[in-house]
């Protein structure tokens, strides 16, 4: 059991729920609010996300890239877990958080809006095939510098926008802003982890865009990713005229995040920082919500 825990990375679950968070807590503030959705969003967004740490877990480890990594070992890679026991690890929780999101969309939907019902299954199967195909299979697309992209798209634009909706059933435009905070946090704890582990990627041929572009420009995208997540946040609250005090709060550890990057020599000095941001955002989205509260 010790092991499972482990490889699920419970480090990682806090900025899996923050664009859940973010987006309810938008939900109550515009009037819509409903216990059972939010609870069936939670463990979904949980289940998805472990689901993509065993998947990540199996697939470097069949392929040989966590053998010399920096940071937490891998359980397949140090030869804890087998490769067929996390394989049927992937399977069985990929059905479990299948059966929790269509549980969701029930709720959230009923049985008279087939339509709406119909766009959030294919959604959620895409976000399970998703969190598999990060390192599983020979077309993986962690391996061609698209999980900028994916992380995106799914922790940003799909959590924030996607979880209000079901609450809401309608799209307010101005989610985008935050929406594209999140989204771009969480690619900056993806890039954190992509420079910490650069040179066993090289080596291993996973191609992430810190390898396409090195280390120097890493560091360049990666002030750009926060500088961009922390206006657009800013930009939302002034739209919305909600408070800014959230953002401008957690703009202090990232200043101090975005100092100790442009400082770090050697790969493990990344390894810290993943958390900082990773906590940062999770830190914003209860702050916020707990600015519309009050």
């Amino acid at each position: 059991m010790k092991h499972w825990i482990q490889a699920a990375r419970l480090r990682t679950l806090p900025l899996s729920l923050s664009g859940i968070i973010v987006g309810s807590a938008y939900a109550y503030h515009q009037g819509f609010f409903n216990y059972k959705i939010l609870a069936l969003a939670f463990l979904t967004t949980l289940a998805l996300q472990i689901l993509s740490n065993y998947a990540n877990d199996y697939g470097d480890g069949v392929k040989g890239t966590d053998v010399n990594r920096i940071g937490e070992k891998r359980m397949v890679a140090a030869g804890v877990i087998s490769a067929k026991q996390m394989k049927r690890a992937v399977i069985s929780l990929a059905i479990i958080t299948l059966l929790l999101a269509l549980s969701l969309i029930y709720v959230a939907f009923g049985k008279e809006n087939f339509v709406l019902s119909l766009i959030f299954i294919l959604l959620g199967i895409s976000a399970i095939a998703a969190a598999i195909k990060y390192t599983v299979g020979s077309n993986a697309y962690g391996y061609n510098g698209l999980g900028d992209l994916f992380v995106f798209i799914f922790f940003g634009l799909v959590s924030v926008i996607g979880s209000n909706f079901l609450f809401t059933k309608i799209i307010d435009w101005q989610l985008l802003l935050p929406a594209t905070t999140i989204g771009l946090l969480s690619v900056a704890v993806l890039n954190l982890n992509n420079m910490r582990d650069i040179e066993n990627d090289r080596k291993a041929g996973k191609m992430t865009l810190v390898v396409k572009m090195g280390l120097a420009n890493a560091k360049r995208y990666h002030n750009t990713l926060l500088t961009i997540a922390s206006l657009s946040f800013l930009l939302f609250n002034l739209l919305t005229k909600t408070s800014l005090f959230p953002i401008l709060l957690i703009n202090l550890p990232i200043i101090m995040h975005i100092n100790s990057v442009r400082k770090s020599t050697t790969y493990a000095d990344f390894d810290p920082e993943l958390k900082k941001v990773a906590l940062s955002t999770f830190a914003l989205s209860i702050l916020f919500w707990l600015s519309l509260l009050l």
